[in-house]
């Protein structure tokens, strides 16, 4: 079944250059593979993947397209790191989430959640510990 499988998110993008600058510059991704005549770059994450892959859909997912799970004592440094590398970490309303300026918390600091773009406009997520 397909529980015994690591899953690969896919991304997609309208300008691949500008994605590759930002996935490897500002986020770290190492890539593992790409395919120049498609459009299409792969990067190793944890024990995951990432797939990148240009499309004139890039950012009408209104969801989170990503998330990174982070241990717990790293995530403020993450959050140091993301923002020294231009990112912006977004705000929303949703039920029971609590912010301390712009990254949710829950249980006393026991959890944390972070969500910011990239260019096109797909959410990525960054969380640590227990949310909920």
């Amino acid at each position: 079944m397909l529980a015994d499988y690591t899953p690969v998110a896919n991304i997609a993008t309208s300008d691949l250059a500008k994605a590759r600058s930002f996935y490897e510059g500002v986020l770290g991704l190492k890539v593992t593979a790409e395919m120049a005549e498609g459009g299409v770059v792969i990067y190793s994450a944890g024990s995951g993947s990432l797939l990148l892959y240009v499309s004139q859909f890039a950012g009408t997912n209104k969801a989170t397209s990503v998330g990174f799970q982070l241990p717990l004592d790293a995530f403020d440094n993450e959050v140091a790191a993301l923002r020294e590398g231009g990112v912006t970490f977004e705000t929303f309303e949703a039920p029971g989430l609590t912010w301390n300026g712009d990254v949710a918390v829950s249980g006393g600091g026991q959890g944390k959640a972070a969500w910011f773009k990239d260019f096109d406009g797909n959410t990525i997520g960054i969380t640590a510990g227990e949310m909920g």
